[in-house]
């Protein structure tokens, strides 16, 4: 269909514009085919674009806010940075305020609870104004072996923290979760995506998320994503099930936050901050949450 498209491009997971992940906000997307939505994510070509498509206001308070999400390639489920970044800017929108947003997604409605900085709101997404989307609860698949995911990296295994599994991981879209050493081990990582690929057949994963955890008196987490040839500064859906396999093996306490710091290496510095909480076996209440700065609106023409 044709006409006109305005858009907001988003960094998320940062308060700092040109840091952390883009992200491009279609604010109303009515009217757009499946085919024009693919399209203009080719064209914005950032690693997601998502189109809110708004509903008569009854329908929104009972159903949220129903939202799309597509990356360069394909549609999503779900997504970390999207949903966090495309609940920001609607409270920004928002003349009431409200202090949570549920999005509807096609994985299902994810909330996201807001918390204001002290200082005057800003009439843009400016970076203060902290986000938390819960996640869905995790599902635990299974533990890939060791020697496979040495081969992944290349190597003898001397890169993996051995004391815990590579395991997969979902609380919406699934991941393969990688111990790495340490972080100057993680910053030189250079996976085979290839057979990182072939590793993952079957497990309902496409992607590994490297992460290194290192307790000196609080835990500071380093992570990485390798995707599409790229590399990705922050990926949420990922960080929600990194949370969930830490409170699970020990390493973080729950309902400890922790900060993940991503795409350090990528020159997309990112702050993702997570907790769970552990119920005897059971990991619950995923939070990931963060904040987003926004860099330009635009207007699409089709």
């Amino acid at each position: 269909m044709s006409g006109t498209y305005e858009f907001v491009q988003l960094d998320v997971f940062t308060r700092t514009p040109l840091t952390g992940n883009p992200l491009a906000v279609f604010a109303d997307g009515r009217g757009l085919t499946d085919q024009q939505m693919q399209a203009l994510a080719r064209e914005m070509n950032l690693s997601e674009t998502t189109y809110v498509l708004p509903r008569e206001p009854q329908v929104e308070a009972h159903d949220g806010k129903r939202v799309r999400i597509f990356t360069v390639e394909e549609e999503l489920p779900f997504a970390g940075h999207p949903t966090l970044g495309t609940a920001l800017y609607l409270h920004n929108a928002a003349a009431s305020g409200a202090d949570e947003i549920v999005l509807d997604l096609n994985v299902g409605k994810i909330g996201v609870r807001f918390s204001t900085d002290s200082n005057p709101r800003s009439t843009r997404v400016a970076g203060d104004v902290f986000g938390e989307m819960r996640q869905r609860d995790p599902e635990f698949g299974p533990t890939l072996p060791p020697d496979k995911v040495a081969s992944v990296l290349g190597s003898d295994g001397g890169e993996i923290a051995t004391e815990w599994p590579s395991q997969i991981v979902s609380t919406g879209l699934p991941f393969a979760i990688v111990p790495v050493r340490d972080s100057k081990t993680l910053a030189n990582l250079k996976p085979d995506l290839v057979k990182a690929a072939g590793l993952l057949e079957g497990t309902g994963a496409r992607f590994c998320y490297f992460i290194s955890p290192e307790r000196q008196g609080r835990l500071e987490v380093r992570a990485r994503m390798f995707f599409y040839g790229g590399e990705d500064p922050a990926t949420g859906s990922a960080a929600g099930c990194a949370i969930s396999w830490m409170v699970r093996h020990g390493v973080a306490k729950s309902d400890e936050q922790i900060v993940i710091s991503q795409g350090v290496e990528a020159g997309r510095p990112s702050e993702i901050f997570v907790r769970a909480t552990r119920d005897a076996e059971k990991i619950t209440n995923v939070r990931v949450g963060g904040y987003a700065a926004e860099v330009l609106r635009g207007t699409v023409t089709l």
